[in-house]
């Protein structure tokens, strides 16, 4: 024999018996009491389909086990645990401390971790399982990595800029000069090979310069008139 009960969806239950909120206890009863007496056959306006859908609702829904005013949370999954470093650090390799479920595991990692990257600690997991940190390259003061590169801002006269000539410029691996044609077309500067280092199937990346004009940076020739003073003062020429 044919359940009516079997064709209904709890949605199509719930429009059923006119519910918008809680389908369980005496709510579902008092809503089966409204839907029923108004689809009886044999008073006016009611029908034997409908009376039917009716109490085949009602069944639907006292088939469910506990309420069904909303649907259930999703479950936050715990987030996985990190190793957040700096890109000095992804550039040099070295150690961590990283605390899991109130744990403090040591972590070592070699030079060319990219963000994204797995760094596995063996044995580290429950029951003795591996544990993965997936690695994360925060910026730290005017250096910042994206994918195989870093990138830094350094500030430049104006009249460099205009005229051209010779920057030094203080990177992480030390002082880097480069040319400035008049009126350089660009703001950035690439310096090769400068980036995070190769690693597995990584390429060597490289250093990406923002220059920031600026009123009070020294002009090449003032820097040059500089360096011949320090160099050329009355106590040298006297040595």
């Amino acid at each position: 024999m044919h359940d009516p009960a079997a064709s209904l969806t709890v949605a199509e239950a719930r429009a059923v018996l006119g519910l918008d909120g809680p389908a369980h206890g005496p709510a579902l009863t008092a809503a089966f009491r409204r839907a029923v007496k108004a689809a009886r056959p044999d008073l006016p306006g009611g029908d034997e389909v409908t009376f039917r859908r009716v109490i085949a609702a009602h069944e639907v829904l006292k088939r469910l086990d506990g309420p069904l005013a909303l649907p259930a949370p999703a479950v936050r999954q715990p987030a996985p645990p990190t190793l957040a470093i700096s890109p000095l650090d992804a550039v040099n390799g070295g150690r961590a401390v990283v605390r899991v479920g109130g744990k403090r595991l040591r972590a070592t990692y070699a030079p060319g971790l990219r963000t994204g990257d797995r760094l596995r600690l063996k044995g580290a997991g429950r029951d003795g399982a591996d544990l993965y940190l997936t690695v994360v390259i925060r910026g730290c003061g005017a250096l910042s990595a994206v994918g195989d590169d870093l990138h830094m801002s350094a500030p430049v006269a104006r009249q460099l800029l205009r005229d051209g000539g010779r920057v030094e410029i203080a990177t992480h691996a030390g002082p880097r000069s480069a040319w400035l044609v008049p009126d350089h077309p660009t703001l950035r500067l690439r310096l090769r090979d400068l980036g995070l280092p190769p690693r597995g199937n990584r390429r060597q990346g490289h250093l990406f310069v923002t220059l920031e004009p600026a009123e009070d940076a020294p002009s090449a020739a003032a820097d040059l008139r500089d360096r011949f003073a320090r160099v050329w003062t009355p106590e040298r020429r006297a040595a």
